[in-house]
């Protein structure tokens, strides 16, 4: 038995039909299908909601639903905005270039291109206050994967026992931190 991939991932967002246009318009997201209710199904209680989908490319559904009877929407609080994100994968850096200049033109704040080692990444923010990151391959990414499956178990061991950083794989942003 194993998940075969997921169906979609939901985020709450201020108005369904801003999310929708911008991500069309940012992102070149199509709108897939919208879902409305008096009642939640599977709960039953009573909230009406609209709930979006828009196509993340390779059969992956980015959802969201805007709640208009609750209270705004907030973040947590004790976690740092770069924590929670959305990440995207894009065929490579020329067309990471090209939706941040994209995204920069239409007035949206992009923060890199970040190098972190196996790929390579901007962020920005939404309309709604969520985080999201595209990212490209590193032209040597395999050969890194390769390296990082080596340790991973190693790495998660020390940090459960010691909570600090593990070393083995400082090579990832090894020129991103000494910039």
């Amino acid at each position: 038995m194993k998940i075969d991939r997921i169906h979609h991932v939901a985020y709450r967002c201020r108005d369904a039909k801003e999310t929708v246009l911008w991500y069309q318009k940012m992102l070149n997201m199509d709108f897939v299908l919208a879902i409305a209710e008096d009642r939640v199904p599977s709960t039953k209680e009573p909230d009406p909601y609209m709930h979006v989908f828009l196509d993340a490319g390779g059969g992956n559904i980015l959802a969201f639903f805007e709640l208009p009877t609750k209270p705004e929407m907030g973040r947590d609080p004790n976690t740092p905005a770069w924590v929670q994100h959305i990440a995207f994968k894009v065929k490579d850096r020329a067309t990471l270039l090209a939706y941040k200049e994209h995204l920069e033109k239409n007035g949206v704040q992009v923060l890199g291109v970040t190098d972190h080692g196996i790929f390579h990444s901007i962020y920005f923010f939404d309309p709604n206050g969520h985080r999201i990151e595209l990212a490209c391959p590193d032209p040597q990414e395999e050969e890194k994967l390769r390296r990082l499956d080596a340790v991973k178990w190693e790495m998660l061991e020390e940090w459960s026992r010691t909570r600090r950083a593990p070393k083995h794989a400082a090579f990832l942003h090894e020129k991103e931190l000494a910039a």
